[in-house]
């Protein structure tokens, strides 16, 4: 992805978020020079801002998500079962763009319609090995009722609603009848190491560096962008 697509995204998103009556942390507004100056080990450890991906495929429009980390605890305290066990996140899904099939390994989480349009899940369950089975039904918490869904069966999800998924809850998702506002509730995240993929693709983007940054990109942290 070319950094001035990266920086009107997070123009947009921005924009969008704001209008919905949410309010990005502090650091959300520093430019790189700021965040190399003020960023913490609980910022950047816990990959804590703007993530923006097209899973290193070329066609965000087509596959890709708007991500930004808001809070995200540590495994140290999730294995004790105390502490900041928890995250957070703000997502962004358009029209038709598709967050790809995966699942976790550790983490469960709540993905939540906060506004907008249709949120649609395609859910398959797993094998006895974990690997995704099409032939599996899947079932979930939706706000507090148990469903049942067919293997490969699309959940929708209308604005105040959710839906809890668990490890081996396979799903991916996108949005119906125009761009939706997504919360994520869940334990402690790890984007590293905790997606599996059905397909062979990346986690972040390929970013060709045509401007400056207007903010960094989580997968900026371990990087020396300009």
């Amino acid at each position: 992805m070319q950094r001035s697509r990266i920086n009107r995204i997070m123009a947009e998103a921005a924009e969008m978020i704001a209008n919905a009556g949410f309010h990005l942390p502090p650091f959300a507004h520093w430019s790189p020079e700021e965040f190399r100056a003020r960023a913490t080990p609980a910022i950047r450890e816990g990959r804590l801002g703007w993530d923006i991906t097209d899973y290193g495929q070329g066609n965000f429009d087509k596959l890709g998500l708007f991500l930004f980390t808001l809070r995200n605890g540590n495994l140290a305290d999730l294995q004790a079962g105390r502490g900041m066990v928890y995250a957070e996140k703000l997502l962004i899904s358009q029209e038709n763009q598709i967050s790809p099939m995966h699942t976790h390994v550790i983490k469960t989480e709540d993905i939540i319609n906060r506004k907008g349009a249709t949120l649609a899940i395609r859910l398959c369950g797993s094998d006895a090995q974990g690997r995704m089975d099409r032939n599996a039904p899947v079932r979930v918490d939706c706000d507090g009722i148990a469903r049942e869904i067919a293997p490969g069966g699309v959940l929708r999800l209308q604005p105040g609603e959710s839906v809890t998924l668990r490890p081996g809850d396979w799903h991916e998702f996108w949005a119906e009848g125009g761009p939706v506002l997504i919360g994520e509730v869940s334990t402690v995240n790890d984007d590293l190491t905790d997606n599996i993929f059905a397909a062979p693709i990346g986690r972040f983007a390929n970013v060709i560096e045509d401007e400056s940054p207007t903010h960094l990109l989580v997968s900026d942290y371990d990087a020396d962008v300009a």
